[in-house]
């Protein structure tokens, strides 16, 4: 500043020309007097004032020259920087020792292809990497302490490079691409970690090398995920996309019905929750990943589909199966957006009013995630809700199982879970705009007692005219709830809830307190027992806050996984301060949590106070989502939902353990683990797929689970031999969008009275049955749609299947023996005989002791020896016909 002044005074000091004369000053002093001015400033700018370094407190400062202080306050790079290229360098040279083996394994022109421009590309790179080093003055080795090279992310062990260098063809194909998937997304994680380092990538070089690496690899990634869809065979892995018109792969399951949303719980103009700037592009020529112009067809859809595609896939248009319901209720709808303003389509009237509630005044465009996406479903003998972030719905199941729409109720606040006890309708809300009243305005106000988050509870006896008649709000809203017991005698329902947002402000509702060190008093560790009284259910409240993860010698809240990764290759854990889901069983005292960091077992003996005895945890596992008990309450299979449910877990080159199931058998009240398992197709970039919410098929002898994985379609599991599930069906669309990744696919798909129900986030409701094949036969099937289960189902809520002494029953035990021992087939004809003619005598209602005989005669064959549920099976028939049983202890083991 000072030299600024100095030569602004004399550059602008009086000519002769513009002298006051008259004045007496002459122009020898006005000079005289610019210099000593000038003077004064240049030596303000010369050394006189000192530059000062404070040092440590107690100790001197330090003076600094002009070049000391210079070169202090320059420093370009840190020494974090400087690891980053020397960790970079041998992670580059991998992935050209896996690029340079291509060549001789392959002769894949994709695979090569890639090969040639990484090994290219990060050739270049590496030689950058060590000027840059050598430039400043680094050193170019690692430092003792280092990690060795294989450790760091992504990069492929030693024993992963030996089977790579050992395979060829397409063995070796999808070895590299896989491994080489993870080794640039293992780069893209080492940039991200070097830049939450304070002061990294200050250099500009260094800068613009970590935003290269970054795009040139997130590109490979894309290229690379393509070509290994493409290797697989699998027929879910290429689907069509398209919101109606998607292509379909189905396999062991046929379709019953297909429901679009109704009226009311999707928005006409963006059917597929397309996001706002997709309909930025009216006035535009950019053209969509299909090449078509976005703003003509915003509900994209592939132009054709791979040529030939296994036999189990149909080009598909949403068209009834067999029966398409009931009419206008259940008739496809046709979601077409080119009629309808597509600049203005995703947008809401929005304003704030004095108390903080939006107005109708305003127009905003808005992101649709969410806003209508079914969730959960409860049943109640024919009645079925569907419930939805933006309310509800009922339906009434028909003959065929096929559902009509009754009643539609909006009451916006998602998640919207139900669940159905007698006439009660019990709903889980967590968002901040739910409303005391249900109104669709939201609450902008930060302390607001319009809002609610909680339980809601409405009678439905009326099924046309549902009536909110209680509300119990919570400090972290409902995420999901448990309907555990009751009512009881005296009326009451116990429910357990889990919240899992943010813990409300004790201004909005007291008692409500987040995490601070040393106060118990915390909303966070905990679940909630609410009691309802069924016949005054405005008087529900929560009873208890149990702080079920504490710490049972010191007390500590946080007694479990406190949060972070597991160790190297292992996944990020979510801390378990919360349960996502509690599955009760309450035939045997049980629950099993499934609690962000940790799968719990609960005993419920008093249901007002669980106590946990035993925890596990699961190195690749993200978050403990959900929990299902088998039909005899001897193994859980947990879910982790990696991702959230709104990305893409399901690639080629996505951990098979990861966003998995894992299965535990319950022994001596603890768990142990048994297997993963994996919906086995990989999915596109733009598919969210990760494991969710499922039940159980009650096919008597065996453990059969039917699963929503979203958008990577439904699965049916068998995992009778805990240690190794099978997939035996499956159904599947393609993604509802080819350009972007939107939040849909199933939700739940859950089994009640013979049929499959699946909640279609975005485009409705399937009904699904499953088909004969080589492992599950009529009379498994036939079985299992006997199966009682006290004619309701919720989530969360267990009561073991039972099945009616009938031939088909025996049958069934009979199928699994035959197929466990094929060569016991002609052995056991004649008592398939025996078992069919004593259906036709159960039919006419009459008896015939022969058949009696044969019965009693083959539950006593040392050939049944080891077929104890089928040999039970056989008693009781013979009993059911007129002939007294020999007293038996009833078992469910398969034979």
């Amino acid at each position: 500043m000072n030299r600024e002044r100095a030569v602004f005074i004399t550059s602008h000091a009086p000519t002769s020309r513009s002298i006051d004369h008259s004045s007496g000053i002459t122009l020898n002093q006005i000079i005289l007097t610019s210099i000593l001015v000038a003077s004064i400033f240049i030596s303000l700018d010369t050394g006189a004032a000192p530059i000062i370094q404070p040092s440590a407190p107690g100790q001197s400062s330090k003076e600094l020259s002009a070049d000391q202080a210079i070169k202090i306050a320059n420093t370009s790079y840190t020494a974090g920087d400087a690891q980053f290229m020397r960790d970079m360098i041998p992670h580059h040279q991998q992935a050209l020792a896996m690029s340079r083996l291509a060549p001789s394994r392959t002769n894949s022109t994709a695979i090569l292809d890639i090969a040639g421009r990484i090994e290219a590309a990060q050739g270049d790179e590496i030689a950058f990497m060590r000027q840059w080093l050598i430039s400043r003055g680094e050193s170019l080795s690692q430092s003792a302490g280092n990690h060795e090279h294989h450790t760091m992310r992504g990069m492929a062990t030693p024993e992963q490079m030996e089977m790579l260098a050992d395979a060829s063809a397409m063995d070796f194909n999808r070895q590299f691409l896989t491994l080489m998937i993870t080794h640039h997304e293992g780069a893209l994680y080492m940039v991200e970690d070097l830049m939450e380092q304070p002061g990294a990538a200050y250099d500009p070089v260094l800068f613009e090398f970590t935003n290269d690496v970054t795009n040139d690899q997130s590109k490979e990634i894309e290229r690379m995920h393509k070509v290994l869809l493409g290797l697989s065979d699998d027929p879910r892995a290429r689907l069509a996309p398209g919101l109606d018109d998607a292509q379909e792969a189905i396999w062991n399951l046929r379709k019953v019905a297909v429901l679009a949303k109704p009226a009311g719980f999707y928005d006409p103009a963006n059917p597929a929750e397309l996001p706002p700037e997709r309909f930025l592009y009216h006035d535009s020529n950019e053209k969509g990943a299909d090449g078509k112009d976005r703003a003509h067809d915003m509900a994209s859809t592939a132009d054709s589909a791979p040529a030939s595609l296994h036999h189990h896939v149909t080009a598909h248009n949403h068209e009834p199966a067999e029966t398409d319901g009931n009419g206008d209720d259940t008739g496809l709808v046709q979601h077409s957006l080119s009629h309808k303003k597509s600049i203005n389509a995703g947008a809401v009237t929005a304003g704030t009013s004095g108390d903080g509630d939006q107005d109708a005044n305003k127009t905003e465009l808005r992101s649709p995630l969410l806003s209508f996406s079914n969730t959960d479903i409860a049943f109640r003998d024919d009645i079925m809700v569907a419930g939805s972030y933006h309310g509800f719905n009922i339906y009434q199941l028909d003959e065929n199982g096929v559902p009509k729409l009754m009643a539609s109720v909006v009451c916006p606040g998602g998640q919207g879970d139900v669940s159905i006890v007698d006439h009660l309708l019990i709903m889980s809300v967590e968002e901040t705009r739910g409303r005391v009243d249900c109104g669709l305005q939201g609450v902008q106000a930060e302390i607001s007692e319009k809002r609610f988050r909680g339980l809601r509870i409405f009678d439905i006896s009326q099924l046309t005219r549902p009536r909110q008649v209680g509300a119990v709000q919570t400090c972290r809203g409902s995420h999901t709830h448990s309907v555990v017991s009751g009512p009881d005698t005296q009326g009451n329902i116990i429910v357990y809830n889990s919240g899992i947002s943010r813990v409300r402000d004790a201004e909005e509702l007291p008692g409500c307190f987040d995490e601070s060190p040393g106060d118990d008093r915390t909303a966070l560790f905990r679940i909630d027992v609410i009691e309802i009284p069924m016949h005054k259910p405005a008087e529900a409240r929560i009873i208890d806050s149990p702080a079920v993860f504490a710490d049972p010698e010191t007390g500590a809240l946080g007694g479990l996984w406190r949060g972070g990764d597991h160790g190297e290759d292992t996944q990020e854990t979510y801390r378990t301060d919360q349960c996502h889901d509690i599955t009760v069983f309450p035939e045997l005292n049980i629950a099993a949590g499934a609690c962000s960091g940790n799968g719990i077992l609960f005993d419920i003996s008093d249901p007002r106070a669980p106590e946990r005895i035993d925890a596990v945890e699961d190195t690749g596992f993200a978050y403990w989502h959900s929990a299902t008990f088998n039909n005899e309450g001897t193994k859980v299979l947990f879910t982790d939902e990696w991702g959230g449910g709104t990305r893409p877990r399901c690639r080629a080159y996505d951990p098979l353990t990861w966003g998995a199931d894992a299965i535990y058998d319950i022994v001596d009240n603890k768990l142990v683990f048994q297997s993963h398992f994996k919906m086995p197709a990989p999915q596109g970039e733009t598919e969210n797929c990760v494991a969710h919410n499922g039940s159980i098929i009650p096919v008597p002898g065996r453990d059969i689970f039917v699963q929503a994985w979203y958008q990577g379609g439904v699965s049916v599991v068998d995992f009778t031999d805990s240690a190794n599930p099978v997939e035996i069906a499956y159904f599947d669309r393609g993604p509802i969008d080819a350009d972007d990744l939107v939040t849909g696919g199933y939700w739940s798909t859950y089994w009640y009275q013979g049929k499959i129900y699946g909640t279609e986030i975005i485009r409705g409701i399937d009904v699904l049955a499953l088909v004969p094949s080589e492992h599950l036969t009529d009379n498994e099937i036939a079985a299992a749609a006997l199966a009682d289960h006290g004619a309701v189902f919720n989530p969360q809520q267990q009561f073991p299947a039972s099945w009616p002494v009938a031939p088909v029953v025996s049958m069934a035990y009979l199928d699994q023996l035959v197929r466990a021992n094929p060569g016991q087939a002609q052995t056991l004809a004649p008592l398939y005989e025996t078992l069919q003619l004593a259906e036709v005598l159960l039919e006419k209602d009459e008896q015939d002791t022969t058949i009696v005989s044969s019965l009693i005669d083959w539950a006593e064959s040392p050939t049944l020896a080891r077929a104890d549920a089928l040999r039970d099976s056989l008693y009781d028939l013979s009993k059911k016909l007129g002939v007294p049983a020999p007293t038996r202890l009833i078992s469910q083991t398969a034979p």
